[in-house]
């Protein structure tokens, strides 16, 4: 009797441990109508991108290609080819180096992010001020900016954290699409209230096909896909 006691205690807790666990892969895109898409870098390795492919939640990615004026991301190149031939809509990102020369960041980014590859816009990564004074941090990103845009004949869309727009950028960037990263269960509120594109609402996300977390985004409201369309002149 002690054994079948025990027996069913461990099928009990067998089956809530299982149950909590399948509830913590639930992510937002199982339980909403909106565009979902991720972003990836050489730190989810390698990619099997006929699995990602073939989830149909997953509508684009964003590629890192590269960090300021010398790195390249190792894994760009096999990706963007897979991700094209699977079936999703790819854009590419640099992070950027405030104190880095410009110039030299943007040659960087240009060398890999080749404009016939591209089906969205570029996407410039801003999280770090470099150690500089907000006015002189705001001075080197707009140039950068600038330059970009005049290089691809469109706007980048600007990926950055709710705090640091908050801190840093409020106000000074209403003429660009964001994507606003934030971990929580929340959308973002920036304190300015504008509006923003897009939403990345985690760190932690799971996919089939890639085998480490990975961050997972989604569109705003009314906002799509074609307000971040690559413009092939």
């Amino acid at each position: 009797m002690k054994r079948y006691i025990i027996l069913l205690t461990c099928i009990l807790f067998f089956c809530i441990t299982n149950s909590s666990a399948q509830d913590s892969y639930i992510q937002c895109e199982d339980t909403c109508r909106h565009i979902h898409g991720i972003d990836l870098s050489h730190y989810q390795g390698e990619v099997f991108w006929e699995s990602v492919g073939a989830n149909s939640k997953m509508a684009y990615v964003y590629l890192k290609a590269t960090e300021g004026s010398t790195h390249i991301d190792k894994t760009y190149e096999r990706n963007i080819e897979l991700a094209h031939k699977y079936g999703l809509k790819v854009g590419s990102y640099h992070f950027f180096r405030p104190k880095t020369d410009l110039t030299k960041q943007l040659e960087n980014f240009m060398s890999q992010c080749r404009p016939g590859d591209q089906d969205l816009i570029p996407m410039i990564d801003i999280e770090s001020t470099g150690g500089l004074k907000t006015d002189e941090f705001c001075d080197s990103l707009f140039k950068f900016l600038n330059m970009v845009e005049e290089a691809y004949r469109q706007k980048p869309l600007l990926y950055t954290y709710t705090n640091f727009y908050n801190k840093h950028l409020k106000g000074k960037i209403d003429d660009y699409k964001l994507m606003i990263a934030q971990y929580s269960e929340e959308q973002p509120v920036l304190d300015d209230e504008r509006d923003y594109t897009m939403w990345q609402y985690t760190a932690k996300g799971r996919i089939n096909g890639i085998n480490t977390y990975v961050d997972k985004s989604r569109f705003m409201g009314r906002h799509s896909m074609k307000e971040i369309r690559f413009k092939h002149f």
